[in-house]
């Protein structure tokens, strides 16, 4: 009998293993510097990977002043998550942008401003809600954004941020209430030089939720 629970748990933990395996992931090994990933969709901006030491990232340089995006990963629109680190500097009181999105262009993103001190979630261009957060300049930051279902016509969008070397929060430090469906798209990371220095980004990461 003990035989019989070890197969069945066996079984149940293979089982859990193969619904949350990532369905994209990138740390930019693999591709070279001054090059863009080819599954990857540049919006706009002169993003491309770039090596320092051993370490590759992809990069989105400190000019011109505008927002910068790029699509990655598989096309979904419920019940899932993206991860991603990023890295960027001050300059004097300017400060960048930078985010993780789901949902394609107009879905949701998570965004850290550190001019105003917060970390925000966008829906579009719509601020829907706003915490607190204290940007660690120069050192490399996790966001985490999901999209689940909670029920029939409800869906909970939720976010978190933390330095990296840090314990991951174990509480969402965003959470908003959706009551209409969320458009499928792609995950999309964003930034904006406001500093004229560029921003980092690698790790990404989407998967589906357990």
């Amino acid at each position: 009998m003990t035989h019989v629970w070890i197969s069945m748990l066996a079984a149940a933990t293979s089982l859990i293993a193969a619904e949350t395996k990532p369905l994209y992931q990138n740390d930019f090994a693999g591709t070279a510097a001054g090059k863009v990933p080819s599954d990857m969709l540049v919006l706009d901006g002169g993003f491309a990977v770039r090596e320092e030491g051993d370490a590759k990232f992809l990069e989105l340089p400190g000019a011109p002043l505008e927002t910068y995006g790029a699509l990655y990963g598989p096309t979904a629109k419920e019940n899932i998550s993206v991860t991603l680190r990023c890295q960027g500097t001050g300059k004097g009181r300017r400060f960048p942008t930078s985010a993780v999105g789901l949902g394609g262009v107009g879905g949701y993103r998570l965004q850290i401003s550190p001019g105003k001190k917060e970390l925000e979630l966008f829906k579009g261009e719509a601020d829907k809600a706003s915490v607190p957060f204290a940007w660690p300049a120069g050192e490399w930051v996790w966001l985490k954004l999901q999209v689940r279902k909670v029920k029939e016509g409800e869906w909970r969008v939720e976010g978190k941020a933390w330095k990296q070397g840090a314990a991951e929060p174990a509480e969402w430090m965003i959470s908003y209430g959706e009551t209409e469906e969320p458009k499928a798209g792609r995950a999309s990371l964003w930034g904006c030089p406001f500093a004229e220095t560029p921003i980092r980004y690698d790790d990404l990461t989407v998967a589906p939720l357990p």
